[in-house]
């Protein structure tokens, strides 16, 4: 492989990535309120309440939370998600299962 081929190469991997590592954040200045939901009953003793949730659709926030989920995988447990403040305004971080 020349010196060219080489440069090419690089480059092309270090667009990629960049392309892949970007992701937009959606920030507000005044964070959504979420629904009142009333909590049923767990389908099973695994299950877990996930009560505040939201994902981003179409530039904003959209509730998502209020629902039994049970875990992917046996001793897996859930990390909520939550609200930061920062300089751009509020952002939500989604939460996720972790083993």
């Amino acid at each position: 492989m020349n010196k060219t081929q080489k440069l090419f190469l690089a480059s092309a991997i270090a667009l990629t990535s960049g392309i892949y590592s970007a992701s937009a954040q959606i920030y507000v200045h005044v964070r959504p309120v979420a629904p009142v939901i009333v909590r049923t009953d767990a389908p099973s003793p695994v299950h877990v309440w996930i009560g505040e949730d939201w994902r981003e659709k179409n530039g904003h926030y959209e509730h998502n939370g209020g629902r039994w989920e049970a875990p992917p995988h046996a001793g897996d447990h859930y990390n909520a998600g939550h609200w930061s403040h920062g300089k751009k305004g509020d952002a939500w971080h989604k939460g996720g299962w972790k083993h």
